[in-house]
């Protein structure tokens, strides 16, 4: 049997991996575009804020591929897939060929349409080689632009910030991490970031950049003009499924994969940033381009295609983040352009202990939820929402921070 899996993230390794553990004779390779061994992505930030060498990122070790038989390929982009000759091409015309294909290629950063973007120090910040760019342009770096108020770009700016950098971040949205949080939550974060030194601009875009060679100004939608040598541009990122034959693979925002991560095409899978699967809060598709799905998704792919039947039960987006000495923690529905009429919400907010929690429900069960500070309880939510058990207690008793959770296992 001939494995092929394209990524070397960890939806990807954690595939091989439950292959190799069902079939010891199997041919496995791992096809990515990078050449470093399997890292943790999310910590990527922490190499640029200075608190985590690079080698400290990697998730396996050295001899991962010898010690699990796979054959690395790595430093090669696939180009093409032929499902019906079953072969993989990669961008040198390599033919791979298969018997059983994952695709867990992840997600690649959007890009900027704006005038003058193409000039030096100006980057991405997706992985490693991102990264160890925007070091080494460092030294000379006095004022960075961060283009995004999500995840990717908070990271970006508190690493800068970290780093003695002085740092604007550009919202187009009303306030910080608009997709992850409400506006409450959002304004109490982007009180916390100004706080410790952060320019949070709101409701303003960069259209151009300006410079002789590297970046110097950008020029934002109301018209106005501010110094800059770096920007990052954080404006979240797609599934990376450009090379995917949309004949035989259906597609949407990322590739729609079953409850046992196959797609639409025969021997074929896919699991991470790339997948769209069963949201368990939203009830449909949706992409979840988190790292605790990637390694369920990417478990559950492989024992299918090692021929080990298995469901997979659903995903749900969540995040649990600290700024500075603030806590944030959300998860399913929360966002002002996911929760409608058909909600009901419930909210307990105290300015002097700068705590706030909202829960959101759909008749009874919850879908969603948003705390800042005393994020103690937010398991016990989690699986509230994973499990959609109803809830027939009093709203403000989840509203406590101190809630018994004793009383809802009693039900």
């Amino acid at each position: 049997m001939k494995y092929v899996i394209i990524g070397n993230g960890v939806a990807g390794v954690t595939a091989a991996e439950t292959i190799r553990r069902f079939d010891e004779s199997g041919d496995i390779s791992i096809i990515s575009d990078e050449t470093f061994l399997p890292y943790c992505r999310p910590m990527i930030s922490n190499l640029l804020e200075g608190s985590v060498p690079e080698e400290k990122l990697s998730i396996r070790s050295k001899d991962f591929y010898d010690k699990n038989r796979i054959s690395p390929v790595l430093g090669v982009r696939a180009s093409s897939i032929d499902t019906g000759s079953r072969v993989v091409v990669t961008e040198d015309g390599k033919k791979h060929p298969y018997d059983r294909l994952l695709l867990a290629c992840g997600a690649d950063p959007k890009g900027l349409d704006a005038k003058g973007s193409e000039l030096e120090n100006i980057f991405f910040m997706r992985n490693i080689a991102h990264v160890k760019k925007m070091i080494s342009a460092l030294p000379q770096i006095k004022n960075a632009l961060v283009l995004g108020g999500g995840l990717v770009g908070f990271k970006a700016a508190y690493s800068l910030l970290k780093r003695g950098v002085s740092v604007t971040m550009l919202i187009r949205s009303g306030y910080p991490l608009s997709m992850q949080v409400d506006e409450t939550a959002g304004r109490m974060i982007q009180t916390v970031l100004q706080d410790h030194g952060l320019t949070v601009r709101t409701g303003v875009s960069a259209e151009a950049f300006e410079g002789n060679g590297r970046v110097q100004k950008a020029v934002l939608s109301d018209g106005d003009r501010i110094d800059c040598d770096m920007a990052v541009i954080g404006k979240g990122v797609f599934p990376a499924h450009g090379f995917v034959p949309r004949d035989s693979i259906n597609t949407d925002a990322g590739i729609l994969v079953d409850r046992h991560m196959k797609t639409s095409s025969d021997c074929v899978y896919a699991a991470g940033d790339v997948a769209e699967s069963f949201d368990l809060s939203r009830q449909r598709r949706w992409v979840n381009a988190i790292w605790p799905e990637a390694v369920s998704q990417g478990r559950v792919a492989g024992m299918n295609m090692a021929g080990h039947p298995i469901s997979y039960r659903g995903s749900l987006s969540r995040n649990v983040i600290r700024i500075f000495d603030t806590d944030v923690m959300s998860a399913g529905r929360v966002s002002k352009r996911e929760v409608d009429d058909s909600c009901r919400t419930a909210e307990a907010f105290d300015p002097g202990r700068k705590t706030y929690r909202k829960l959101v429900f759909d008749g009874d069960i919850l879908v969603g939820f948003v705390m800042v500070n005393r994020v103690e309880q937010g398991g016990v939510l989690t699986s509230l929402v994973q499990s959609r058990m109803p809830v027939d207690i009093p709203e403000q008793y989840l509203l406590d921070p101190n809630f018994n959770v004793s009383r809802l296992m009693r039900r």
